[in-house]
């Protein structure tokens, strides 16, 4: 039996067009960031930036304990 699915599937076609033209396009767009960024030799970009020493105090710590109270 012949079925007309035509409309339905030539739009589902042109939407994974339109998916895959998005996706080369924002591959590119990495590609050409990727190509601008500079890169210090010896330097780890995960850690670049971070500064060695004692840390701030967490806001817990700051912070006075609650005293216990004794009850009978």
């Amino acid at each position: 039996m012949y079925r007309n699915t035509g409309p339905s599937k030539r739009q589902k076609e042109l939407a994974r067009e339109e998916k895959k033209r998005e996706k080369a396009e924002k591959k590119e767009q990495r590609q050409k960031d990727k190509e601008g960024r500079v890169v210090d030799d010896g330097v780890d970009p995960d850690i670049a930036g971070i500064v060695p020493g004692p840390q701030p105090l967490a806001i817990d710590e700051l912070a006075p304990l609650p005293v216990p109270s004794r009850g009978k």
